[in-house]
């Protein structure tokens, strides 16, 4: 009977040299096994030399980090290096190191090579290498002097992680988050980001006491929309924000928010508490805010809880633009739809409306005094109608400043204009003619040279009785005071009306 002998058992030492190759070979990241040996000699002559600090030594001489690099020799690596720096062989990789160890690695070598000199065993850091393709590589590089080799650095384990993926996901975000800060700060209308959270809590507060009509609520508690607006918290504003309210910096105009919302603000956050109480979390709407220079401001304002904190409102955009302009261009054709642009009172349109409106509603007695310019038509053929307006804009200050709300003056015609008084009897209408005629004196005092004339004829109409007719009367006798004053001043007849002398 053959006697089985047993399988050999490898001693302990061999078994471990093999467990390092094959973990070395399968490990997943890139491992290089190198010798430092001739870089340690290097160092230890630079010292000799009177060398202390190597950072400055290689940036006195940048061929010395040539030098420093050529001194380590790659003994081995793995297979994850092969594939790392797409090389077919180690031969293909250690032939083609130069275009592996290029570039943005130089300044990176540099700080390894000074951890080193100052005694580290270990020493990571991250730097770019190339694979053989010319793709860029960003690695994370951990360089450790296997334990026994301290005094020789003969042998010396480098590891690198590829973080290439990562890098670029970290760089698009980074790109991504410049972008959107560039559109924010660069946005031509004004941007804030606010913390609306604790207003919600004030709300949730007031639902939970019971409270089911928030609109009472406001109007018996107007404190409460004080409260929240002091609670709101501005994150952050864009540059437009600053040049929009006149601020020089962010921190000045959070320091003035008082200033800027103020007055007619109460009511309109107020309305944006009602929005809020009843789920409107995208609003629009007309306000006014105040510069820090005290001007108003006319904006559009535009609100958004986002949608991701609609659970806490503690990230809402606001934007405003300003519509001021546009707001004085509509008060201005308002304005000229109601006025007369020479005189500046009313115009027929406007007087028009106010005649029927007073026909309908009163109040009774209404007054009518009709007024007319006098030696119009005679200064516009000698002068001409330069002179004219300039008589008509007389006209309208002197009416513009006797009469008083709730009197209305109108220019209606060419050199006519009415005075409607509702609610004045006969002896409180004659006041005002008075008044008029007082204001007229001073304005010839005022204005030396061409005296302004008015001629006036006044009515007064009952309750039930015809407005119409009483303009009509008050225009015949406006027509009789013109007689009178004309006999009194007879136009001077023109030089071709004259007869020459014998």
């Amino acid at each position: 009977m053959t006697q089985r002998r047993p399988n050999p058992v490898p001693p302990p030492y061999l078994q471990a040299d093999a467990d390092f190759e094959a973990i070395f070979e399968l490990a997943p990241v890139s491992l290089w096994l190198e010798d430092f040996s001739a870089l340690r000699a290097l160092f230890e002559r630079w010292r000799a030399e009177g060398v202390t600090d190597l950072a400055a030594h290689l940036a006195a001489d940048p061929a010395r980090v040539e030098q420093c690099m050529r001194s380590l020799r790659v003994l081995r690596v793995n297979q994850r290096t092969l594939a790392m720096f797409q090389a077919p062989d180690h031969a293909t990789l250690l032939s083609n190191l130069h275009r592996i160890f290029r570039d943005d690695m130089r300044a990176n070598v540099v700080r390894e090579q000074v951890a080193l000199w100052n005694g580290a065993t270990l020493v990571e850091n991250l730097t770019v290498n190339y694979a053989l393709d010319g793709t860029r590589l960003d690695v994370l590089v951990r360089i450790r002097i296997l334990p026994g080799h301290e005094r020789t650095w003969d042998r010396v384990l480098v590891s690198l992680e590829d973080l290439t993926a990562r890098v670029r996901a970290e760089s698009s975000l980074n790109a991504s988050e410049r972008y959107a800060r560039d559109l924010f700060e660069r946005s031509p209308v004004s941007l804030w980001v606010e913390d609306f959270s604790t207003v919600k809590t004030l709300l949730d507060e007031v639902r939970a006491s019971g409270i089911d009509d928030f609109s009472v609520f406001l109007k018996v508690h107007p404190e409460f929309v004080t409260r929240c607006m002091q609670e709101i918290r501005v994150i952050d504003v864009n540059r437009q924000t600053l040049t929009l309210f006149g601020a020089p910096d962010k921190a000045t105009l959070l320091a003035r928010l008082h200033q800027i919302f103020r007055d007619e603000m109460h009511e309109s956050f107020a309305e944006q508490l009602r929005e809020l109480w009843n789920g409107q979390y995208t609003q629009e709407r007309e306000v006014v805010n105040y510069s820090l220079k005290g001007d108003p401001l006319h904006l559009h304002m535009q609100f958004a809880v986002l949608e991701d904190r609609l659970a806490r409102w503690d990230l809402v955009l606001v934007s405003l633009v300003d519509i001021t302009a546009r707001k004085k261009a509509e008060a201005y054709l308002e304005y000229l739809g109601k006025h007369d642009v020479l005189t500046r009172l009313r115009n027929r349109a406007f007087f028009n409306e106010e005649l029927a409106r007073l026909a309908r509603k009163g109040p009774w007695p209404v007054a009518v005094l009709a007024i007319d310019v006098n030696g119009l038509k005679q200064i516009n053929d000698e002068l001409g109608h330069g002179a004219g307006d300039a008589l008509l804009r007389r006209a309208g200050e002197v009416l513009g400043k006797a009469v008083e709300p709730p009197g209305v003056a109108a220019r209606i015609g060419g050199d006519e204009f009415v005075v409607l008084l509702p609610g004045f009897d006969e002896t409180a209408a004659r006041d005002v003619q008075a008044q008029i005629q007082q204001v007229l004196d001073l304005n010839n005092q005022f204005y030396p040279g061409r005296t302004l004339s008015l001629s006036m004829g006044l009515a007064v109409c009952g309750a039930g009785e015809s407005l119409e007719a009483a303009l009509q009367a008050a225009d015949r006798a406006m027509y009789d005071d013109k007689s009178r004053y004309y006999e009194a001043h007879p136009p001077a007849r023109r030089r071709s009306d004259r007869v020459p002398p014998a």
